[in-house]
């Protein structure tokens, strides 16, 4: 997998900071946090790792018609944390990277300790899970945005299940970021989204067969999850279940859209996370 990393400044082990890993959702890689996630938290101290999931970005193309299931992108996120992390890291999902890392979560459980063993997942410190798929799917989304916001239902199915935010500026100004982000940038991230997605995904039939994701006990380690008030993929009813799912309140930043870490006021969410880390970590 493709791994873009930025060390902390003036990090070193005697520091208690855990690294920050990065898990990207469709259309995406690890390019969408190197913008400006990654500066912030290496700013603030922290380690950080952002990975492309297979056929995402540069990194590697498995074969079969999609990039993996929950569990071999879970996997995936396992082994680089096994091999390249000395101490359990927080995790960091976007939207269906979101669902990526619940499932992680729930792999984790069988874990003694962060080695883990041959069937369990390594142990993270910590986990954020940002615009998130709830645990459920999209499944609800849809069924909601059809009955409730019709013209919305046939606007995110033509910009994502049909790649319409490919060809459509406006369309995929709308989906991901806010209006107020300017046309050159969005025009940027709509082509790194277009080279980022070689291969879907997921395959979504099998994806959707395969949830809800387990439940997870009470854990020793906290969850965070944070929404977007102009999100307009993950509605706020989404954003509830997933933080009811936890066990946790969920965090609603006002005025901004579904690529919160690129969006205009990307540093709303970074700042909220950020204060969280510290209240936990330093």
């Amino acid at each position: 997998m493709e791994v873009i990393s930025q060390k902390g400044v003036d990090n070193n082990d005697e520091l208690k900071n855990p690294p920050l890993v990065f898990i990207h959702g469709s259309f995406h890689a690890a390019w969408c946090w190197a913008e400006h996630w990654l500066p912030f938290f290496s700013e603030s101290g922290f380690d950080c790792y952002a990975l492309s999931l297979l056929a995402q970005g540069e990194s590697d193309e498995p074969t079969g018609p999609a990039a993996g299931t929950l569990e071999t992108h879970a996997s995936d996120v396992a082994s680089f944390i096994q091999k390249e992390i000395t101490v359990p890291p927080v995790l960091l999902g976007h939207s269906f990277g979101g669902l990526i890392v619940q499932s992680y979560l729930s792999g984790m459980e069988t874990s003694e300790d962060f080695s883990g063993s041959a069937n369990s997942l390594p142990k993270l410190a910590g986990a954020v899970l940002l615009c998130s798929v709830p645990p459920t799917g999209n499944g609800g989304l849809v069924r909601r945005y059809m009955l409730s916001k019709p013209i919305a239902a046939v606007k995110v199915t033509i910009s994502l299940a049909a790649k319409g935010f490919a060809i459509s500026l406006p369309l995929c100004k709308e989906t991901f970021f806010s209006p107020e982000l300017q046309d050159h940038l969005t025009r940027s991230y709509q082509k790194l989204m277009v080279e980022s997605s070689r291969m879907p995904l997921f395959d979504l039939k099998k994806l959707n067969a395969s949830l809800p994701v387990p439940r997870v006990p009470k854990s020793s380690f906290d969850v965070l999850v944070l929404g977007a008030s102009n999100d307009f993929i993950v509605d706020s009813e989404g954003l509830r279940e997933t933080a009811m799912f936890y066990g946790v309140d969920p965090v609603c930043i006002e005025g901004i859209a579904h690529d919160m870490m690129l969006d205009c006021s990307w540093d709303k969410g970074a700042h909220v996370i950020l204060s969280w880390l510290n209240n936990r970590f330093t």
